[in-house]
Parts: structure tokens; sequence; C-alpha cells
């Protein structure tokens, strides 16, 4: 299988660390840090994702001086969500990211439920595989 027809279910990562909009900032903080992943995605309480928290949304909140004590996920994850459903292809998948200018892809289920995340480690990860 050519490279590019790979599906992306086959690199997605799918143990997902999730969190609820009403988690606090603190805490989305300290997972990302405990786990060194560079986003959180943030699911309601039936499991639909809803949002989603990075790494580089941190460093915004930290250079505008945004977090206050008793802030949540929801003041600041990103609604509107880019994602690609698990029958995609990893070109497919590689050509969104580029697009909307975005390094991690949430990996929807047909129910709107979050099957994984691709990254744009992962993407790396298996090229640098292909050529060892």
């Amino acid at each position: 299988m050519e490279i590019k027809n790979i599906p992306v279910a086959r690199l997605m990562t799918q143990d997902l660390v999730t969190v609820s909009p009403e988690t606090s900032l603190v805490e989305a903080g300290e997972v990302l840090l405990d786990r060194d992943i560079g986003s959180v995605v943030v699911v309601d309480s039936s499991g639909k994702l809803v949002g989603i928290l990075t790494s580089t949304d941190f460093v915004n909140i930290v250079t505008n001086d945004l977090a206050t004590a008793d802030a949540t996920v929801a003041e600041f994850m990103t609604e509107s969500v880019v994602t690609v459903g698990a029958e995609a292809t990893i070109r497919d998948a590689a050509a969104t990211m580029i697009a909307d200018d975005i390094e991690h892809l949430p990996v929807e289920k047909q129910d709107g439920s979050v099957a994984g995340m691709l990254s744009t480690t992962d993407l790396t990860a298996h090229l640098a595989y292909l050529e060892s």
C-alpha cells in the first residue's frame, strides 16, 4: 500500500486524554505536562467532541496574561475543531493539517465521538520508521 493511501486509523493515537469544558485550566495544563502531550480533547458528558486545547493555546494564555485562578477549559478551548474521519487517508489528513495550520487533528467516529488523534509527530514518526 502506498504511503499516501494508508488510513488515518492505522497511525492515530487511540489512547486519548480527554477533559470536560468545566476542567480547570490549571488541571488541563498539568495533564499536558504530566503526559508529555501537545493537546487534550474536550468532550461533553456523552463523549462528543466539543473542543480542543493545545500547548499553543497555553502559550497564548501566558503571553497575553489571560488566565485567572478559576479559569476553565471552556474559556480557552477551540470550539470549531477541524476533524477527519477514521477512513480518511494520511495524505488527506496531512493536507488538512497544512491547510488549517494545525498540528493535532482529532479523528471522529460516525457518531461524533472521538476515535483518536493524529499529530504531526505521528506523521513524522511514521516517515522515520519507513526510512529505517
